[in-house]
């Protein structure tokens, strides 16, 4: 959904500053509510899980905060994306920009694109078809997206206003105003860990490298955090081995 309305308003942009479309800050509006539900569900969706592998069988008790503290912990960079995402890129979207550079705006929307790659690698990965051909060329287009679409989205940024500005590409960030490359940097850091990941776990499936299984996690290692379950997303180190590990 988010890759399509990206499409719709930079395609509509002729001008990538002064051009407007109503669907960017109405998907903004609409995006919000999505990033606080989208926490809430992958802590329940973590909690759960270790209900059911019977975290709770010694005392009875639901360890909430227990499993709160391991959630956070596990998934911090997750978390802290979604909440810069709602108290920063959100304000800064919908008010700072003040209606120019709804273009800008659209394109970061099409890193979307690579989302449901990702998500269909981590339901391979839970129905144990890590040995299909569908998981390789998964993986192989979950790669290739994600590098465009995420990893380079900022340099296409820059290089367009650049182009707008007739600015050599190497001077466009001193010829913006600062907050700019700091926004910048801290969205893309991130996507170049999450892409570091990948390339690992893409590394370790095309050339059959096998690292042993470790033991089965208990309960109070999971919830110490020494040895947690596969997290929400698809990005953990953890997801990339259990890769390697059916081959």
């Amino acid at each position: 959904m988010a890759s399509s309305a990206g499409y719709i308003i930079a395609s509509s942009c002729d001008d990538i500053i002064e051009d407007q479309h109503w669907l960017t800050s109405a998907y903004i509006l609409f995006a919000v509510p999505y990033f606080v539900y989208d926490i809430y569900a992958m802590f329940m969706c973590y909690w759960y899980k270790l209900r059911i592998k019977g975290h709770e069988a010694d005392s009875g008790a639901k360890p909430l905060g227990a499993a709160l503290t391991s959630y956070l912990r596990r998934e911090f960079l997750m978390v802290l994306h979604h909440v810069v995402m709602v108290t920063v890129c959100f304000p800064i979207s919908v008010f700072w920009r003040q209606g120019k550079g709804d273009y800008f705006q659209g394109v970061m929307f099409l890193a979307e694109v690579s989302t449901p790659w990702v998500c269909l690698g981590k339901i391979l990965i839970q129905y144990k078809q890590q040995h299909t051909l569908l998981h390789k060329v998964n993986g192989a287009t979950m790669l290739v997206t994600f590098f465009i679409c995420r990893v380079l989205l900022f340099p296409y940024l820059y290089y367009v206003y650049g182009r707008y500005t007739s600015i050599p590409f190497y001077m466009v960030p001193f010829n913006v105003p600062w907050q700019v490359n700091l926004g910048a940097a801290m969205l893309m850091a991130p996507q170049v860990y999450w892409f570091s990941l990948i390339c690992r776990g893409a590394l370790r499936l095309f050339t059959g490298s096998y690292r042993s299984r470790r033991p089965p996690v208990t309960a109070k290692e999971d919830l110490d955090g020494q040895a947690p379950s596969q997290p929400s997303n698809g990005y953990s180190t953890h997801a990339t081995e259990q890769k390697s590990g059916s081959h």
